[in-house]
């Protein structure tokens, strides 16, 4: 199997946000058009490859974009403000480095206002916040970045105790690096596949949709990051069963879908039959691809295996390279078992 680790790394040096993902897409083709009978992008960017079995057509799908910021006003001191794309939490983001798509960088900042020692850093708000890039004015500023910019977390995933790593962007390019892995290991599938690294998840699910409109798989799975309830970080009241080191989930519900009970069954069992060690998962907080899926054409068979993930959406996502390397196995046996 690949490496995901090193996957990681490559994917996290291209990563651009939601609706630019032509850079981390030119990384993914370069490993998986060796694996697959054909390949093409459609008209949203969703990259698609095709491997011909003999049985129903299944879409396995991760998420390639991601999280980041859009500059939509440069100041006349030369300071960025900007949008979210997708869910940032603006207080894990104070003080961050961060890198825009045409290599300039720059470091998150609250308003005097929001300083930490505030008492507004926990209300800061994303209109309460800039990116300062070093420029001296507007003039010096717009020569560097304009209005429409996207920025990315600036850092490069490193390998940790446990067995873990810390990344950002696990969410989703871990599951990109686990379905190339498990691509690399399919030989001769039961089932008719498709193996979609879908565009726009984090902005609301849109290219994974249109992906299952056009290819009208019989049953879909997603793979994706999961929330852990084993961290000091989660509440009482959303607190999950799922631990970091686990092993891989079976998702069961989101708040994008209820998954369908022949998909987790057909999961579990491949799981059980592979001697995989697999966790049930009830996600408290987040939808996936597992919903659009389910809801596209005339409704897709749909289910999830999820890798758990700490400090989800943050600069620091940890992960677990044993559950990511088992997601990918519990992948190839779910692809190569008749459905």
């Amino acid at each position: 199997m690949l490496n995901i680790f090193d996957l990681q790394k490559e994917l996290v040096a291209a990563a651009l946000p939601s609706g630019l993902e032509e850079r981390q897409a030119e990384v993914i083709k370069k490993y998986a058009a060796r694996y697959c009978d054909e390949m093409y992008t459609d008209g949203v960017g969703n990259l698609i490859f095709h491997k011909k079995g003999p049985g129903k057509k299944m879409m396995l799908v991760a998420h390639m974009d991601v999280i980041g910021f859009m500059a939509n006003h440069i100041d006349e001191r030369g300071f960025v403000r900007f949008l979210p794309v997708g869910g940032i939490n603006p207080a894990l983001s104070i003080g961050y480095p961060v890198v825009f798509e045409n290599g300039v960088f720059g470091c998150v900042q609250p308003d005097e206002k929001a300083k930490p020692g505030s008492t507004a850093l926990s209300k800061v708000e994303m209109h309460n916040m800039y990116i300062d890039i070093g420029a001296r004015n507007k003039a010096e500023a717009e020569k560097l970045i304009s209005v429409g910019m996207c920025a990315t977390f600036c850092a490069e995933p490193v390998q940790i105790a446990g067995g873990n790593i810390m990344t950002p962007y696990a969410d989703n390019l871990a599951s990109c690096a686990v379905l190339l892995s498990a691509m690399s290991e399919i030989t001769y599938p039961a089932n008719d596949l498709y193996f979609v690294f879908s565009v726009q998840e984090e902005v609301g699910c849109r290219g994974a949709k249109m992906a299952a409109n056009a290819i009208k798989p019989y049953a879909g799975i997603a793979v994706d990051l999961t929330r852990t309830g084993d961290s000091p970080a989660e509440l009482d009241n959303e607190r999950m069963v799922v631990r970091l080191g686990g092993g891989p989930t079976v998702k069961i519900r989101d708040n994008s879908a209820i998954c369908d009970k022949p998909i987790v069954e057909h999961l579990r069992a491949c799981a059980e039959k592979a001697g995989i060690t697999y966790q049930d998962e009830i996600m408290i907080l987040g939808g996936t691809d597992t919903g659009a899926m389910q809801r596209s054409y005339e409704g897709v068979l749909s289910g999830c295996i999820s890798i758990p993930g700490r400090n989800i959406h943050s600069p620091g996502e940890i992960i677990n390279l044993s559950d990511a390397d088992n997601a990918a196995k519990l992948v190839v046996h779910a692809a190569m078992t008749e459905i």
